[in-house]
């Protein structure tokens, strides 16, 4: 084999070792943004929040999964946001089981609970139940609530998991007591357990 023909060779080994970094990589980021994994993530127990969310410190990361998922647009002093897709044991929350969700007095001016499918949509139901808020708890109950979330209608506050495989839960707090400065404790965030499965 000629020099001419040794170098011509190790070009292609080269550019090839380049492109499957490029696809490698592309597709490592691609699977992080469309996970919804923060870079500056904090676990609270079952639930995940960003410190630098709706900031200018916010990372490029960050940012991606914002205008992917669009849900983390407020900046913190408005609003804080905890996305949770386990459960309290660490399991994946699964469309098929029952889960109850439970939390009392939050410190903010007001919150709500979003379901939402892995990509970040809202799950369609035959009932239209997206959200339940805290305007929809009875005074008496704002400080100690449920709400179930299962694929079939359940007394009290429900959520519907619909049909899917997983899903996720998304918290949010909006006019944060602390203007956004911190995040909500263990014992301040809802907790889930799950019930039952199909």
């Amino acid at each position: 084999m000629t020099r001419g023909e040794k170098l011509a060779r190790r070009r292609i080994r080269y550019a090839l070792c380049g492109v499957a970094g490029l696809v490698l990589g592309g597709a490592t980021a691609i699977a992080s943004v469309r996970g919804g994994a923060l870079g500056s993530s904090e676990r609270i127990g079952a639930w995940t929040t960003g410190r630098d969310l709706g900031t200018d410190a916010q990372s490029g990361h960050g940012r991606a999964v914002v205008a992917l998922r669009g849900l983390l647009a407020l900046p913190g002093s408005e609003a804080r946001y905890y996305n949770a897709a386990v459960d309290d044991a660490g399991d994946p929350l699964r469309a098929e089981c029952r889960y109850t969700v439970h939390g009392g007095s939050v410190p903010g001016r007001w919150w709500s609970l979003t379901l939402y499918d892995r990509d970040g949509y809202l799950v369609p139901n035959p009932a239209g139940l997206f959200s339940v808020g805290s305007a929809a708890i009875p005074g008496l109950e704002q400080d100690d609530w449920t709400v179930e979330v299962a694929p079939d209608r359940q007394p009290g506050h429900w959520l519907p998991s619909g049909e899917g495989d997983r899903f996720e839960l998304t918290f949010r707090v909006y006019l944060p007591a602390d203007r956004g400065q911190g995040n909500l404790s263990a014992a301040q965030l809802p907790s889930i357990v799950r019930r039952d499965c199909r």
